[in-house]
């Protein structure tokens, strides 16, 4: 009998040796340098991961990666840090757990950033954007008819060959059963993560993220949460945006560069006030965070400046969560600054609102601001209410599912962005030109 009880508990050890630890989320490419990338992965298991890769059609040796072990603590998610690369340079890559290579069933390949600065224009690019990623999750959702779907959307930005994708915020939706427990918050994250017709796109470009409130915290969420440096911790933990800090002092605020274009990613949540007090400064991006943007626009030498926030800044209505209606204050002195330190090329791009539209709000002897508000990518559509339409381009309002584009192109002295808007099957709905010699005082 002992025998025959050690000849089975060595055909179990056998057999779980067998199968080997496992991805099950990405790789997903994060921040690009022009030496350096991070790769985010997650495995169903303590695993040491490794990174095997060589410039596309190399004939050389790979180089491997230094090792990081994915544990519990962040359901097995992890960034690598590939460095000392070469700049331009597109290299091919495969995954290493425990030193065993994983099969893949696409092509894994990540990118530097050229050196192209005194040597020639800059090169034109493209980047994917949206918010509102909502992934069904029946046990934990509300009674009724599914709030997220058309999956398929994450296929279609995937066909569209992005350079990057910016996820605008509510990238996924903690449910009431994960407000107060850090485990069920990890747990959401990979939850929506590990959905299979996300994989082809997460593997397939680089990806950047921004938060709102449903990836912070509760709806509506604000600098009280209790959670709210667990929610950063977790949130840093599945994007692997880079590995610095804007102002400091807490939030997701970042910046990167991508060719000749700024993205300054806004954290609406960490630093703002509660949305109906009465008394003391009402915020939302925090006296910190402002002093930053307003450092980090004037001394960007930047083409295009995107300025990447969880909610809409130009809306004119006194509604919901418009910045209008929550920190008037604050709204109109970032507009009176950008004016007065006469900031060219800003551009505002925005989630949260459940569709898509572009606002642009023209200024007495100044250029207009855009603002283009893309979402939702699969939650639950809905329209503007009554009084929202001041500032809107005719033509540009859509009620369904949808992602955005913006193609950059053009030589370095007349450089055009051209905004896109797809649905979830990558029809494409809408197409507006902004040019980046109208954004300056005086165009």
């Amino acid at each position: 009998m002992l025998l025959r009880w050690l000849s089975f508990a060595l055909l179990v050890t056998l057999s779980a040796a067998a199968q080997a630890q496992q991805v099950v989320a990405g790789p997903m490419p994060g921040h690009s340098a022009m030496r350096a990338v991070q790769v985010w992965i997650q495995t169903d298991a303590e695993a040491e991961v490794r990174l095997a890769y060589r410039p596309v059609g190399s004939a050389g040796d790979d180089r491997v990666s230094e090792a990081v072990v994915t544990d519990a603590a962040m359901a097995h998610a992890a960034e690598i840090d590939v460095t000392g690369l070469e700049p331009g340079t597109v290299y091919e890559y495969r995954v290493l757990l425990d030193g065993t290579a994983q099969a893949a069933d696409q092509p894994l390949r990540f990118r530097t950033q050229p050196l192209w600065q005194w040597r020639e224009d800059p090169p034109d690019f493209s980047f994917a954007l949206g918010s509102c990623s909502y992934v069904n999750d029946p046990p934990y959702d509300r009674p009724g008819r599914p709030y997220g779907g058309e999956y398929q959307i994450y296929d279609a930005i995937a066909e569209t060959d992005p350079d990057f994708m910016i996820w605008l915020g509510d990238n996924v939706y903690y449910r009431e059963v994960d407000w107060d427990s850090p485990w069920a918050m990890v747990q959401r994250f990979s939850h929506a993560r590990q959905l299979p017709e996300m994989q082809r796109l997460l593997r397939s470009t680089h990806h950047f993220a921004t938060w709102d409130d449903h990836d912070y915290g509760p709806n509506n969420a604000d600098r009280s949460y209790a959670l709210r440096d667990t929610a950063k911790a977790v949130f840093d933990a599945f994007w692997p945006n880079p590995p610095f800090s804007g102002a400091g002092g807490g939030g997701v605020m970042n910046y990167f560069e991508w060719h000749d274009a700024g993205f300054f990613l806004l954290d609406n949540r960490f630093f703002r006030s509660a949305n109906d007090r009465v008394t003391g400064e009402r915020t939302i991006l925090g006296r910190d965070q402002v002093e930053w943007l307003i450092d980090a626009l004037k001394k960007s030498n930047a083409t295009f400046k995107f300025v990447v926030i969880g909610g809409q800044f130009i809306n004119s209505a006194e509604l919901f969560e418009n910045y209008i209606a929550l920190a008037p204050g604050e709204r109109r002195e970032i507009l009176d600054r950008l004016a007065a330190e006469d900031i060219p090329g800003v551009v505002f791009l925005t989630g949260d609102r459940h569709h898509s539209v572009l606002l642009k709000m023209d200024r007495r002897g100044d250029y207009p601001l855009h603002d283009w508000t893309v979402s939702p990518l699969t939650a639950g559509p809905s329209s503007p209410r009554d009084g929202e339409g001041q500032y809107r381009v005719e033509g540009s309002l859509y009620t369904d599912r949808n992602f955005g584009r913006v193609e950059i192109s053009g030589p370095r002295d007349d450089r055009v962005a051209t905004l896109v808007l797809h649905d979830s099957d990558g029809e494409e709905r809408y197409r507006y030109t902004i040019r980046a010699n109208d954004l300056r005082s005086g165009s």
